[in-house]
């Protein structure tokens, strides 16, 4: 099995920043593709942004396009999202997931959350 554990969450203005965190443990002997979602309140939890195992490969969602980097940390499995410019509608649960496979739809497994408040 695999546990991911996301930092970094907490209260910003709008139009501030944060950094979001994200460590595996466990099975983690390959490097895993890791992605981060959010939930907002009421809402269906959405995909944010993706990388490959490598750093190669990155995917957003389009509302977060020049605003949020996903990066890979330097020891294995990690991964960090650097959200700049930060709007109200971006509050919500933010997840850490990994998988596999490099998808955004869903991933196979997933840290508990950290949440994300924006307030104007």
């Amino acid at each position: 099995q695999v546990q991911l554990v996301e930092s970094g969450g907490g209260l910003v203005q709008a139009g501030g920043s944060l950094r979001l965190s994200c460590a595996a443990s466990g099975r983690t002997g390959s490097a895993y593709n890791m992605g981060w979602f959010r939930q907002a309140p009421g809402k269906e939890r959405e995909f944010v942004a993706a990388i490959s195992w490598n750093g190669g490969i990155t995917y957003y969602r389009d509302s977060v396009k020049g605003r949020f980097t996903i990066s890979r940390g330097s020891a294995q499995n990690t991964v960090s999202l650097q959200m700049n410019s930060l709007k109200p509608e971006d509050t919500a649960v933010y997840y850490c997931a990994a998988d596999e496979v490099l998808r955004i739809d869903d991933m196979k497994y997933w840290g508990s959350g950290t949440l994300v408040t924006v307030s104007s």
